[in-house]
């Protein structure tokens, strides 16, 4: 047998008047007359030059009872131009085997048969090993194919592909990223089926699952589960669980996670105070967004101007227009440019206590430093001076202010 086909195929293809014994020498069929030729397949692994080499061979595979299972056909020139370009733009370093299937699933069709044919048939022409199926994988991923969900089930069951739960865990994140729930967790069973026990990485996928399709009540009940592991939890498992809360409009719950993470010196990633000083800012809670904006700090995070606005926002919500000026004053110290949306929020906070007075001063100061007013801060004046009517008078003040700065 060669490395990739049977070798009395490959003589029915060359020699049709010659058969193949097992020691590899070439002999006359129906001939009392022999005089054996030595082929050698074993040494020199021609099977692998067959399905490599004529872009129109035909390699049929045949089982133990030699009935033809399915056709093995090398691409040839009669592609789509879509075909070809997507088979020019597979990777350079990707082996001839891995590149071999790609073309095959690029330019595959229902009446050749089914995936899971074309993989078998790959397997025991080509022999390939992990990295191979790992390439292929990876490919069909970046390419958002629809078969590589199928192909990469059907890789779990095959030897050359070495599974490890990690190859599990890849595709409960592809159905989480699909919203495929259910399939996710008849996945996670048949995963235990077949003796794979649960780790925290698991669960946490099946958490960050959860998390975001609003289901916070199905990710804590895994998060609880990853708690019975009896293992430290890492901060991708707190993470997901906190992000959870967020969009379940629990900012609070979040933060008790957050605070007991800080007590066993587990730093959280910045996306999650990120959005954790959202969620306290976008329902006005003034104190909750400054006790995040604090953490922040103290976790070594240098806050960037979208923090800083989201602090000031939070004041503005509750019409504090003293602290959100002040905010907005350690923002400027800290020589971080404000934003036009930062600006708008000051301006909020004013209108709110009805200090039009100062807020005018707020932007003629602005002004002096050449920070200019955007679109969304003169939305808000706008719709504030119409709501005073008094918008001609102040266009007029403005107009003359500007002519004085000159």
């Amino acid at each position: 047998m060669g490395t990739y086909c049977n070798n009395n195929l490959v003589c029915d293809l060359y020699y049709p008047h010659y058969s193949i014994t097992n020691r590899g020498v070439l002999s006359r069929r129906n001939s009392s007359c022999q005089n054996p030729i030595y082929f050698g397949f074993h040494k020199h692994r021609f099977g692998s030059v067959l399905a490599g080499i004529g872009m129109e061979e035909v390699v049929k595979e045949v089982n133990g009872e030699n009935e033809r299972r399915f056709k093995w056909i090398e691409i040839g020139k009669k592609v789509t131009i879509e075909q070809r370009q997507a088979i020019s733009e597979l990777p350079f370093r990707m082996s001839n085997r891995s590149k071999a299937l790609m073309r095959q699933i690029i330019c595959f069709s229902a009446e050749k048969g089914t995936i899971s044919d074309l993989l078998e048939s790959w397997v025991r022409i080509m022999n390939p090993i992990r990295a191979d199926w790992l390439s292929v994988l990876k490919e069909l991923r970046m390419m958002e194919h629809p078969v590589y969900l199928e192909v990469a089930k059907h890789a779990l069951q095959e030897e050359s592909f070495e599974v490890n739960i990690r190859d599990y865990t890849k595709i409960i994140h592809y159905y989480g990223k699909h919203n495929l729930l259910e399939d996710a967790e008849n996945f996670l069973t048949l995963m235990k089926e077949r003796g794979f026990i649960y780790d925290q990485v698991i669960l946490t996928t099946m958490v960050h699952m959860y998390s975001k399709a609003g289901h916070h009540d199905r990710a804590k009940e895994y998060f609880e589960e990853i708690r019975l592991l009896g293992e430290p939890l890492d901060k991708r498992s707190y993470g997901a669980m906190i992000m959870a809360y967020i969009r379940a409009g629990m900012p609070e719950e979040g933060e008790n996670l957050l605070q007991e993470m800080e007590t066993q010196e587990i730093t959280a990633g910045s996306e999650v105070y990120k959005a954790l000083l959202r969620a306290y800012s976008l329902i006005g809670n003034a104190e909750g967004a400054q006790r995040v904006f604090d953490a922040i700090q103290l976790a070594g995070i240098t806050p960037n101007d979208k923090m800083c606005s989201l602090v000031v926002n939070a004041y503005a919500m509750t019409g504090q227009s003293q602290k959100a000026l002040i905010a907005f004053e350690n923002m400027r110290k800290a020589s971080i440019k404000p934003t036009d949306k930062c600006i708008a929020s000051v301006l909020v906070a004013y209108e709110k206590e009805g200090k039009i007075n100062t807020a005018l001063e707020f932007l003629l100061d602005l002004e002096k430093d050449g920070i200019m007013v955007g679109e969304e801060a003169s939305a808000v004046l706008a719709k504030w001076f119409r709501k005073l009517g008094v918008v001609e008078e102040v266009e007029l003040v403005l107009r003359d202010f500007a002519t004085v700065t000159r």
